[in-house]
């Protein structure tokens, strides 16, 4: 009993504690981005924002709205909306809305998409200043984001 109320008094746990925290404060273990001026190193296999590609001969999009990334999805975000085009009898995108707020960043119609239109890039940068900023529309999601450069 004695040996646990003189740790309390002497206060050694708080002691061991700090001297491991210190212990790690020396220079030379310090590692600091100098974010923005550099861009930091992201992972190849990061997922972040959404995009939707487009063919490179074309122009057009690869989404053929299916709505199998809009199955896939968990969180129910995705809003997929079609039309059928009576001369090609085939489905025409007419809106996307992904929205990025609620967006886990799970992967999942990415790999639901048999042509290969959603990707999750390695693009990070997504705080916007209003709730609205987070939904993207067909447009947003094909031209991807574009993050404000800063200049020092």
């Amino acid at each position: 009993m004695m040996p646990a109320l003189l740790k309390k008094i002497l206060l050694i746990d708080l002691f061991e504690g700090l001297r491991v925290t210190f212990r790690s404060q020396n220079p030379k273990y310090i590692y600091t981005e100098q974010y923005p001026a550099q861009r930091p190193e992201v992972p190849e296999r990061y997922r972040g924002a959404p995009r939707l590609a487009k063919d490179p001969s074309t122009g057009k999009t690869l989404c053929n709205a299916c709505g199998a990334c809009v199955l896939a999805c968990p969180e129910n975000l995705i809003v997929v909306t079609s039309e059928r085009n009576p001369e090609t009898k085939r489905k025409e995108l007419i809106s996307y809305t992904f929205d990025t707020s609620r967006c886990m960043f799970c992967g999942l119609c990415q790999e639901a998409c048999p042509t290969d239109a959603i990707v999750l890039t390695r693009q990070f940068e997504l705080a916007t200043y209003t709730r609205d900023g987070q939904i993207w529309d067909r447009a947003m999601l094909e031209d991807g984001v574009k993050p404000t450069e800063y200049k020092c």
